[in-house]
């Protein structure tokens, strides 16, 4: 029965008299009508206040931006202009953030299959640090080093054992991960010891990551004190705790501040006796509660006895988190914020699909009909990111807001991009 909470909604989110709603002083309704739906509308002041909270927190050269939250090239350009460095997971990332200005000396490379081409282009750019996360890495860096390309800082992704609180796609940290050198078996040690004998690398520190989306500040202390264990005796510059701090998502859901996430990571780290600089890697604490995406209703199908199917022109292309995870979203009209919502349906897009889910039982208001605005919040990570053209949907723009002003940063695909590709 109750409107949507309105801590999910954007830092500058304010309700109009006549009950509307507006992001950065621009009227959500006013941007459906400009720009069309689906459509991404981030805030541009939260994400740049969430990024500051990050470098002030850890400090300058310590917060590094998880770019495979949500990347394009506005984005890349606003977390180094606040300070951040930023993490990339693949020679497309690498590119994207290069192409946006980023000097390369500010960007780190993960990946757990990074390929020879992708290595090649890494040392390159001359990146700040490779993040190595394999025997098989080691030994292209080495063919590398063979043609005579730079020798890069690297930090050892270690997989530290640590079962963290989320969802089993999303957890890294357990001995049983696709992420590392596996510090319960020995290979930790054996990478190490490879490293620090091998003259491919330069041996810079020690990474690890338990997971995204987690939410119990406890899982993450429990990560700091086993790193640091293997940490300390090997004396090195860096220690890299990661990232994946969870969001609220729903009404009811509770999460630690990045500043308070921050505390408990560095606090611990000074009373396990950790001399090395320690940083972390939150992206989704930076983007997610900065954007809502905003759809058109096309369907109410109602079936007695069984449920109301809500249908928009979106769905598992612009937010497959739900179908994969089986996350929670709420929804509410940009028309309406503080109407009551007593209805209950299921929220669906317009895929050939009946996993095609974006709310498996959403609350909604009574008066929500064919035509409407619907919105969900808490969509800026995960998103835009993991959008795909499935049925050849055409992805959707993303608009920043500010100050009364908007401005497109992804257009709109069109179909003519969907044959670009086609050769034939």
């Amino acid at each position: 029965m109750n409107p949507v909470d309105l801590r999910l909604l954007p830092d500058t989110s304010a309700v109009s008299p006549d009950g509307s709603l507006s992001i950065g002083g621009c009227s959500v309704v006013d941007l459906a009508a400009q720009y069309g739906t689906p459509l991404f509308v981030y805030d541009e002041a939260h994400l740049r206040a969430r990024c500051r909270e990050a470098v002030d927190t850890f400090g300058h050269g310590r917060a590094v931006y998880a770019t495979k939250a949500f990347l394009c090239g506005a984005m890349a350009r606003l977390a180094h202009e606040e300070g951040m460095l930023l993490d990339v997971a693949s020679g497309g990332e690498l590119f994207v953030a290069l192409h946006a200005g980023v000097p390369a000396d500010s960007l780190t490379v993960h990946g757990n299959n990074k390929s020879l081409a992708e290595l090649r282009m890494a040392l390159t750019a001359g990146v700040r640090h490779i993040v190595v996360d394999s025997f098989d890495e080691l030994d292209r860096l080495d063919a590398l080093h063979a043609e005579g390309l730079p020798v890069p800082k690297v930090l050892a992704r270690i997989t530290p054992g640590v079962h963290a609180h989320t969802h089993e796609f999303i957890a890294t940290g357990q001995d049983d991960s696709k992420f590392g050198f596996n510090l319960g078996n020995g290979d930790a040690h054996r990478a190490i010891d490879r490293m620090r004998r091998s003259p491919s690398v330069q041996l810079e520190g020690v990474h690890c990551h338990i997971g995204s989306n987690v939410f119990e500040a406890s899982n993450f202390a429990k990560a700091a004190e086993v790193m640091a264990s293997f940490a300390i005796p090997l004396d090195l510059p860096e220690l890299v705790l990661g990232g994946g701090l969870g969001v609220a998502y729903v009404e009811g859901e509770e999460a630690p501040t990045i500043t308070q996430w921050g505390n408990v990571l560095l606090d611990a780290c000074e009373a396990l006796g950790v001399r090395s600089s320690v940083s972390v890697e939150p992206g989704r604490s930076i983007v997610a509660s900065a954007a809502i995406t905003v759809y058109e209703v096309g369907t109410v199908k109602q079936i007695p006895g069984v449920r109301t199917y809500v249908s928009v022109d979106g769905g598992m292309s612009d937010n497959p988190r739900p179908v994969l995870y089986g996350s929670g979203y709420e929804a509410f009209l940009p028309r309406d914020v503080r109407a009551g919502r007593p209805s209950r349906a299921r929220l669906v897009g317009k895929h050939c699909e009946s996993g095609d889910v974006l709310i498996f039982d959403a609350a909604l208001p009574a008066d929500l009909r064919v035509g409407d605005l619907l919105a969900t919040p808490v969509t800026g990570a995960y998103g835009h990111s993991m959008a795909s053209n499935y049925n050849k949907l055409t992805r959707p723009p993303v608009v920043f807001v500010r100050d009364g002003e908007h401005r497109l940063v992804v257009r709109r695909e069109t179909y003519e991009d969907l044959v670009s590709c086609d050769v034939d």
